[in-house]
């Protein structure tokens, strides 16, 4: 006997002109369980797909990046839900910009693509705290995510009462395009098996998704015993491999599901990066001899990531390499996917596409040309505020708060940013004198009376300074939110969490003021007020940052011809932020690498004046200066 889990035959209506209902069409999207296949509208279906996540690029940029999927012979897009985007503080909640959640699902329609859809509430895709708000840890600092915790649970299901009904209408059963929703994330991976969690959250989806759509689950092969779902669609990930690898891994899903379509729902033509290593590339060769393997087995397969784009602002997240290991994300989700963080076709991409050709109808669309890249500068660069000044902390800081012991940004209910934490030292007839901090959440530059004296790092493991005598008695430590942990999850609260001991004595009485720095308007206020008493002009920026962070400001002229996507390049630089026109291009690091450029859209350029401010933690180069090149690089 046929079965089916979830049967989609869905009869809708419009109202016509008249006033009169009128049946339009029938659509179904089902599981055939028994001949190990899709069923869409009756007729046998198979998907491949490339993931594309909507808050990795500009709205104005969604159509074209779809389209360039859709000539590759792709007939579905995949892209997670971001929680945190949409609400980012509690009870406030965005959809508008690159928060358009319906206009992506909408545009995706138009360029003939379905959607599968991953709402989480857990997403991983290397974000912040994986795409949970940080202010779960604010509101409930011993919540337990991903489990059957009351706190938890009241959370996700206020949250999925305000995402479902706004999809509802674009679920493939009520006329629109998206044929499958998720049940969590890579649970199987997850450190904790909480059927209770699982079985929960299962029903609450259905709850909402009804017949109108397939649910399913994701785990690595050897993680689905613990991810799989009774009556929920198992589908895995892996990159390429062998014939008989992927055989093997298919023989371990069928262990638990011995009927249903395949499905590898993430297919890595690529991966991922962390700063401080070599840019991952994954060759063209294997990911092509595998794809067709696969669809010679007609699965169904989904690219993880067809284009990967940007880790915008404070957007991108850390993994946990370990004991003692912490890894930050770089800002780029290049990923080596078939399309570059631009948008471009690759040489991948034709591969890929030629590929797909021999099992699906490629559509009548041209392959979209490289787009066009300017190259200008160098841009000057004019210290214009020390952080750790009193004019910086006067428009800048969102609150100075006191404590006996340091809180962390959650229990200061900050997201981003830095966090200036001040004592003061007692005098110690020894020089020097050792500085310890227990846990320093991420990354920690510490002045004495606004001296540099060095830096503590939770991804090298240092957490002791040697501070020499006559430097001041005001000690500084500005701490840095690197990104919170993405991949298991584990509460990763930011700052200071442990005891700061000096000479082997714990210091108490803090002063703890807030840098969010999510608020350019602000900054470019700062700027302007300084800018009527600017440093002289023969100021050196690099003096300025041996006394803390400092903020440089600088301006270009563009023309209309020169209006195309561009790569800010710091080299010469060290480490911090970079705002162009008021946008947050996220986090540059070249001291280390291996990213060196920040992509820079062209939609954030305009005719005539630009601006570009940076705040710069570490080092400046002699001349003060950066410039914005024709190509990226991200293998540096």
């Amino acid at each position: 006997m046929l079965k089916l889990l979830v049967a989609l035959a869905v009869a809708f209506t419009v109202v016509a002109s008249e006033g009169t209902s009128t049946t339009v069409s029938s659509r179904s999207f089902v599981v055939d369980w028994d001949n190990d296949r899709f069923l869409k509208d009756g007729e046998p279906f198979r998907f491949v797909a490339g993931s594309f996540h909507y808050f990795r690029a500009l709205k104005e940029t969604w159509r074209h990046k779809l389209r360039t999927m859709r000539a590759a012979g792709l007939n579905a897009v995949t892209t997670y839900v971001e929680w945190s985007l949409h609400n980012p503080k509690e009870n406030y909640y965005v959809w508008d910009g690159i928060a358009d959640l319906n206009y992506f699902i909408q545009v995706a329609a138009e360029e003939g693509l379905l959607v599968i859809l991953r709402p989480g509430p857990y997403i991983c895709a290397e974000r912040d705290m994986g795409g949970f708000p940080y202010w779960l840890l604010t509101k409930y600092p011993n919540i337990k995510l991903r489990t059957y915790d009351a706190d938890y649970l009241r959370e996700v299901e206020k949250w999925y009462n305000v995402l479902m009904p706004r999809i509802r209408t674009q679920l493939y059963g009520n006329g629109g395009p998206i044929i499958m929703v998720q049940v969590e994330n890579e649970y199987g991976s997850f450190g904790v098996n909480d059927q209770n969690y699982k079985l929960w959250l299962k029903q609450l989806t259905e709850d909402f998704v009804g017949d109108t759509a397939v649910l399913f689950t994701n785990d690595g092969p050897s993680q689905t015993p613990r991810g799989y779902l009774e009556g929920v669609l198992a589908t895995l990930d892996f990159g390429s491999g062998s014939n008989s690898q992927i055989d093997g891994w298919w023989g371990t899903l069928r262990k638990y599901m011995p009927k249903g379509p395949l499905v590898n729902i993430e297919y890595y033509p690529g991966w991922l990066t962390h700063w401080q290593e070599d840019m991952q590339r994954v060759d063209t060769a294997p990911v092509v001899n595998s794809l067709r393997y696969m669809l010679q087995q007609n699965a169904s397969v989904n690219f993880y990531m067809f284009f990967g784009g940007t880790n915008f602002g404070f957007t991108a997240g850390a993994n946990d390499g370990g004991p003692n290991r912490y890894n930050a994300d770089v800002t780029s989700y290049d990923y080596d996917a078939p399309m570059t963080e631009a948008g471009d076709i690759t040489p991948k991409y034709l591969a890929i596409r030629d590929v797909i050709g021999e099992f699906l109808p490629l559509p009548s669309l041209p392959i979209p040309e490289i787009s066009p890249k300017v190259k200008f500068g160098p841009v000057s660069m004019r210290p214009i505020s020390v952080l750790l000044s009193n004019f910086a902390k006067r428009r800048l800081s969102q609150g100075v708060i006191e404590n006996r012991v340091p809180l962390t940004f959650e229990a200061l209910n900050q997201y981003s940013g830095l966090v200036l934490y001040e004592t003061t030292l007692p005098k110690i007839n020894r020089d020097p004198v050792n500085l310890h901090a227990e846990n320093v959440h991420d990354r920690a530059y510490v002045f004495v009376d606004r001296n540099f004296v060095g830096i503590m790092s939770r991804e090298n493991g240092v957490d002791t300074l040697s501070v020499p005598a006559g430097l001041g008695s005001r000690l500084q430590i500005v701490v840095e939110n690197q990104g919170r942990i993405n991949f298991n999850i584990p509460n990763d609260f930011k700052g200071l969490l442990g005891k700061v001991s000096y000479n082997g004595k714990e210091l108490t009485g803090w002063n703890m003021t807030k840098f969010p720095l999510d608020n350019p308007a602000d900054i470019l206020k700062m700027v302007e007020t300084y800018m009527q008493q600017p440093f002289p002009s023969t100021s050196h920026g690099r003096s300025f940052v041996r006394t803390g962070p400092t903020f440089f400001y600088g301006t270009f002229n563009l023309t209309k011809q020169q209006l195309h996507d561009t790569y800010l390049n710091p080299t010469g630089w060290g480490k911090g932020i970079a705002y162009i026109n008021g946008f947050n291009l996220g986090r540059y690091w070249p001291l280390v690498g291996p990213q060196i450029s920040l992509y820079v859209p062209k939609e954030l350029l305009k005719e005539g004046d630009n601006y570009l401010i940076m705040l710069e933690y570490q080092k400046v180069p002699d001349a003060s200066s950066v410039v914005f090149d024709d190509h990226e690089s991200l293998d540096g």
